[in-house]
């Protein structure tokens, strides 16, 4: 079963894989090849949503946190305000166009993110689901999942779906279907159906009551 901090998994999982991508692209047009334009606006949606979810963690999580262990959000939402600062450098790199500067503020962010996003994996989110009840799980990742734009949820659908694992994928599907009303799940399901394409056959498979 699907527990509210599967989706916060796979969300992380998704910024990892899809940064990785990123930092290949900057290194590819640093060595000279093209396609440094369509890379630097798939990182300004990245940048977009990772700013929402960053948000959301410090107004749900790190609120939370701070209620069953003190102090310790602190140094997590510092780490916040450095990704910040390493998106303004990787901004102004980009802005005079220099591409070998850009993949070096590139790898630079991958760096920070991918060291954050393990460490609240492995600390934060542990924490949570040890000193947290199941219903003040949900309560935090249900206000944090308010930071973002419903409008934009096509957009965030698109782009997380094919990015992460079935595993992931399953458990996102079930916790949307947990806590969405039917009609508001069967337009969240047509997107990922529309996201996936053939994928969504294994989906299917994998929830048997997924279409009813």
């Amino acid at each position: 079963m699907a527990v509210p901090i599967d989706a916060v998994t796979a969300i992380h999982n998704a910024f990892r894989v899809d940064m990785a991508r990123i930092d290949t692209a900057a290194l590819g047009a640093a060595q000279g090849k093209p396609g440094l334009e369509a890379t630097v606006e798939r990182f300004r949606f990245f940048n977009e949503v990772l700013e929402w979810h960053a948000h959301g963690e410090e107004v749900a999580i790190f609120t939370a946190l701070e209620e069953v262990a003190p102090e310790v959000a602190w140094a997590y939402d510092q780490d916040h305000r450095g990704l910040d600062a390493a998106f303004a450098e990787l901004n102004r790199s980009v802005s005079v166009h220099d591409p070998l500067q850009t993949a070096r503020a590139t790898a630079a962010f991958k760096f920070h993110l991918d060291l954050h996003l393990t460490k609240e994996d492995r600390h934060v989110y542990r924490l949570i689901q040890e000193r947290l009840s199941m219903p003040d799980q949900g309560k935090a990742v249900g206000v944090m999942a308010q930071s973002v734009p419903q409008d934009r949820m096509p957009e965030i659908v698109a782009w997380m779906f094919p990015l992460i694992g079935d595993d992931d994928r399953e458990n996102m599907t079930r916790i949307y279907k947990q806590v969405l009303p039917p009609e508001a799940f069967g337009g969240v399901l047509g997107l990922i159906r529309q996201a996936l394409g053939d994928d969504f056959a294994e989906l299917d498979r994998r929830i048997p009551d997924l279409l009813t």
